[in-house]
């Protein structure tokens, strides 16, 4: 993968010197993972970061007996900088949710990387930061509408991973399950608000491919509460 590309997939590289991008693409590895594969597995030491080339992973965690899912990434993302940073065990997993293509860099060499190049720790502190807010965000939304929970999360996904199209943007047709553990309602109520969604014709489901088209973005942006 040529340095420029690799700065323009991954926002995390944007900063960084030229002779950083080389020496990260110069270190890394790459894998292939299926669908409904674990690619890092919680109380698992962290021994690399990940970036997704392309894909849709989910990070969960075990609690009261159960999965629960707390966060969706796709292509151009990272995960594993916890694990590494603060030298613990992992407090998740992650699992392709579609075929996935990763980028790997071992532990030693990213922490090496961001002690010689500020401008890529800096960004990097951003990037985490700007998670924070995206969870302060959820959790001022927790006395809100189901409704306006759910809004937020498509939002949330569409601007960060979607892909523009002719009548909309398209993100991936993610669990009624999943959606729900993000949005922290029910199943039940995912599943209604999506048919709900679906009827207003804002959202629509592919019938070849797992995707879901967001039609009307802005509407589900002021559902959200976004303006």
């Amino acid at each position: 993968m040529p340095s420029d590309t690799l700065s323009d997939r991954f926002p995390l590289f944007s900063a960084a010197s030229p002779e950083t991008v080389e020496w990260l693409l110069s270190v890394a590895t790459h894998h292939d993972y299926p669908a409904d594969r674990a690619i890092v597995m919680e109380d698992a030491w962290g021994n690399a970061v990940y970036f997704i080339e392309s894909g849709w992973v989910k990070v969960r965690r075990h609690a009261d007996e159960r999965l629960v899912t707390l966060a969706i990434l796709g292509k151009g993302d990272f995960f594993g900088e916890m694990a590494i940073l603060d030298e613990s065990p992992r407090s998740t997993d992650v699992v392709a949710m579609t075929a996935v293509t990763l980028m790997s860099i071992s532990a030693q060499r990213f922490i090496q990387t961001l002690f010689k190049d500020s401008q890529l720790h800096h960004r990097l502190l951003q990037l985490m930061v700007q998670r924070l807010r995206q969870t302060n965000l959820r959790l001022q939304l927790r006395q809100q509408p189901p409704a306006a929970k759910l809004a937020n999360i498509l939002t949330t996904l569409q601007e960060a991973y979607g892909a523009p199209v002719e009548d909309g943007v398209e993100i991936l047709d993610i669990a009624p399950k999943d959606l729900a553990d993000l949005a922290d309602i029910t199943p039940e109520e995912a599943s209604k608000i999506l048919a709900k969604l679906t009827e207003k014709g804002w959202i629509v489901r592919s019938s070849d491919r797992p995707v879901l088209r967001l039609k009307n973005t802005r509407q589900l942006a002021h559902l959200a509460g976004r303006f």
